[in-house]
Parts: structure tokens; sequence; C-alpha cells
């Protein structure tokens, strides 16, 4: 399986929320899709990252620190997608699939629904804030708790 670049794991699901009319996919939502994308992506294949970036455990959820910064000029409204950026055979099918899945089923929630539900999981629990969630805790809550 491949790594990619978290912007653009960031770009398909701001893309995939305009196919599917999502209307609230604002940077706090949007970085707890990207956690729980890492963390499906863990669990499905053996310990493989979707995306190298650390995710740290800030007081509002799990957060990618650039892509935090990339959108935070948009404050709670939904980010638009970048038009310009080709995502065209970038990503495996089965990596696209597996986004696909996690906007599914996490996607329906709203941001601060998903803000909370991260804030009961161990991952997030146990790491101290402004700390580097451990890839392997995500791992292993995503498959005791999700696969």
């Amino acid at each position: 399986m491949a790594t990619y670049p978290v912007e653009q794991v960031a770009e398909w699901f701001l893309r995939y929320a305009e196919i599917v009319g999502c209307d609230d996919l604002s940077n706090l939502k949007l970085q707890k899709l990207l956690y729980y994308a890492q963390s499906a992506h863990l669990a499905e294949f053996n310990g493989e990252p979707l995306f190298s970036e650390p995710i740290l455990a800030w007081n509002h959820g799990p957060v990618v620190e650039s892509i935090w910064r990339k959108y935070t000029k948009y404050g709670n409204a939904p980010i638009p997608a970048d038009k310009e950026v080709d995502l065209s055979g970038i990503f495996e099918p089965a990596d696209e699939t597996e986004l696909e899945q996690v906007f599914e089923l996490f996607g329906q929630y709203s941001p601060w629904s998903l803000r909370n539900r991260t804030h009961d999981e161990l991952p997030w629990k146990s790491t101290p804030r402004n700390h580097v969630i451990a890839p392997e805790l995500m791992r292993e809550y995503f498959s005791e708790n999700y696969l």
C-alpha cells in the first residue's frame, strides 16, 4: 500500500464531501476524518500508515497540525475543495475504497459529535495534550472497535 501526502488525503475528503452533498466539512470535522482514515488504514494494513504526518492530541481532539494551519482561515465554516489539484489516479483503489468507507461511517456526524466521539476513545484520552497519538494505539483501538 502507498503512503500519501496528507494534503492529498485532506483534498480527497473535501472533494468527496462536495460530491455527496456534505455541507459541514469544517476544519474540525476534517481533522477527525483524517484521524479515522489513518486509524482504519493502520488497522487494515498491518500498521502501514496512510500518510506520514503525526496526529497530535489537541484539546478538541486529534489534529494533523499542517492541515489545521492550512485551513484555519475558514474557522468553523465549510472548506471548499480546490479544483486546481489533480487527484486522478493518485490513490490505489483499495485506499480510495477505504476513504469512502471512512467517510460513510463518520461523515454523517457533525463536527462536534466527532470531536466528542474522539474524546471518549482511548487513543486521545490516554495521550497527553499536544503530544503525538501513537499509531500503534490507533491501530489497536480501531481494530478492536471498528473492524
